[in-house]
């Protein structure tokens, strides 16, 4: 099974709050493989809304994404574009 993690920055201005983690966690839910979301020794289901909140991700966090399964290359990706383009919200 294939395992892929990428390294992400949230760099929209308040960061990591409810809209976002939703979108993050609804495009993860997109895709087959299992996904995590990695901040320091936390590692949490990046299918979970709720779970995703939990890590308080203000803007600067550092995180890496790690998909495992068939379509894990494109789910990270896909995930980092996510965060590159701020989750759609702009300062």
């Amino acid at each position: 099974m294939e395992t892929f993690e990428i390294e992400i920055v949230i760099n929209n201005r308040l960061g990591l709050h409810a809209r976002p983690a939703t979108k993050f966690a609804q495009l993860a839910s997109t895709f087959e493989s299992a996904i995590w979301l990695k901040k320091g020794r936390e590692m949490v289901d990046g299918k979970s809304i709720l779970e995703v909140l939990t890590l308080a991700c203000p803007k600067g966090s550092s995180l890496t994404v790690v998909a495992q399964g068939p379509d894990a290359r494109e789910a990270v990706e896909a995930l980092k574009e996510l965060v590159e383009k701020q989750f759609g919200e702009f300062d």
